[in-house]
């Protein structure tokens, strides 16, 4: 009989995973609390490694044809004039930019779609209990079923309550200080297609980035000591807003005015997982379960391609233990190497003096120059593996 895997979470790593499990030759269940797979999410880019895993899904051309059509990353200040700018160079994503930007909800219907008729979807759902033994997992669900399988892979968020069940406190919350507030806003006649970024006083971050989809994403980031929207309500999330950033001009009124109305506001207090182990008995962590790295570090999308693909190419060729050991071992420095943030990050990325500002800017000039970029690129290039991808035995 063929290995039952339950995978929960359905954006990317889950998805991902279940697409390569499916091709070992695994019975597939993938599990997603949300009633359908969920449209939103912000700009996302596939880079490095992940890269060469989408390539070997076929997907390459399919994530292409999604692009955002997103240029590049150019900062600006208050009035909107470009103080520098790094514009995406073809064929390759070291920049800001890469060359593969999708929007997170395109690339997860891109990940379910590849899979197999083989895979199951079941919505609506979460596990509120697991039970396990030497040879699999009981699982208990939210609907009260209760389904017995060999191995589940938790591909849920950074807050995932499944990891919650079998890991307890085990796993460390490493807070940034840094809310980061996402939200999709109508395109106007002055929109480009470059990313353009207000760094202003007082740790605040604003941002507008073009989508394939007639709109814009927009970004509303400040750093704060405790996580002051923690349990407010979206009305009272939006007061917060306003009250942070009514001072500023260039196109932050829009944006306040846009959040107003968008039904995809999404706000998140940044942290960092990280976890001890990422397997215990039959069931292993994945993504940002796992080791949530957050967009400040970046090559999240990255990680969560790669690992889905490294965890299922060693299930396909031993034992689960065995398997977990080294998908771990093999994935653990591409994850510290992305956690591991530059000294002062993210201060020095949301200056509160302006003078500080006014270095932030300077020093993006720099960067941009033709001789530095070179350089300063490797902070943006995306988590590359220096050892080649494990096999996948299909069976």
């Amino acid at each position: 009989m063929s290995t039952r895997v339950l995978v929960t979470g359905a954006s990317i790593a889950g998805p991902a995973v279940a697409y390569w499990l499916a091709e070992a030759g695994f019975e597939v269940t993938v599990l997603e609390r949300a009633a359908v797979l969920r449209e939103g999410g912000q700009n996302i880019d596939v880079r490095a490694t992940g890269r060469e895993v989408i390539r070997r899904m076929g997907l390459e051309e399919a994530v292409r044809g999604r692009n955002t059509g997103e240029v590049g990353t150019r900062f600006v200040n208050e009035a909107g004039t470009v103080i520098s700018e790094f514009p995406v160079s073809e064929g390759g994503s070291d920049g800001p930019t890469a060359e593969l930007e999708i929007l997170r909800g395109a690339l997860s219907h891109l990940l379910v779609d590849a899979c197999p008729s083989s895979v199951k979807w079941r919505f609506g759902d979460e596990i509120t209990a697991i039970e396990q033994d030497e040879k699999g997992a009981d699982v208990t669900f939210g609907s009260g079923e209760r389904e017995r399988f060999d191995l589940v892979v938790v591909a849920e968020g950074a807050g995932s309550r499944t990891r919650q069940l079998v890991f307890g406190d085990e796993p460390e919350e490493r807070e940034l200080g840094m809310y980061v507030t996402y939200g999709t806003i109508e395109r106007e006649p002055q929109d480009d297609n470059w990313w353009r970024v207000l760094v202003a006083p007082e740790a605040r971050q604003i941002s507008l980035r073009p989508d394939d989809e007639g709109t814009m994403r927009a970004m509303l980031n400040f750093r704060a000591d405790t996580p002051v929207l923690e349990g407010l309500s979206g009305y009272t999330v939006r007061r917060e807003l306003c009250k942070k950033f009514a001072d500023l001009g260039w196109e932050v009124p829009r944006i306040l005015d846009g959040f107003e109305v968008a039904d995809d506001l999404y706000v998140e207090w940044l942290r960092q997982i990280v976890s001890p182990t990422w397997h215990k008995g039959r069931v292993c962590l994945l993504g940002d379960a796992a080791w949530c790295v957050t967009p400040i570090a970046g090559g999240g999308t990255s990680l969560a391609l790669t690992g889905a693909y490294v965890l299922a190419a060693f299930l396909s060729q031993g034992e689960p233990a065995e398997a977990f050991a080294r998908y771990e071992e093999w994935m653990r420095p591409l994850v510290e190497d992305a956690q591991n943030l530059p000294p002062g990050v993210p201060r020095i990325a949301a200056p509160e003096s302006r003078a500080g500002v006014q270095a932030l800017r300077w020093g993006t000039k720099v960067a941009a120059l033709p001789l530095v970029r070179t350089l300063t690129t490797r902070l943006t290039a995306g988590p590359g593996a220096d050892q080649e991808l494990p096999q996948l035995d299909r069976h």
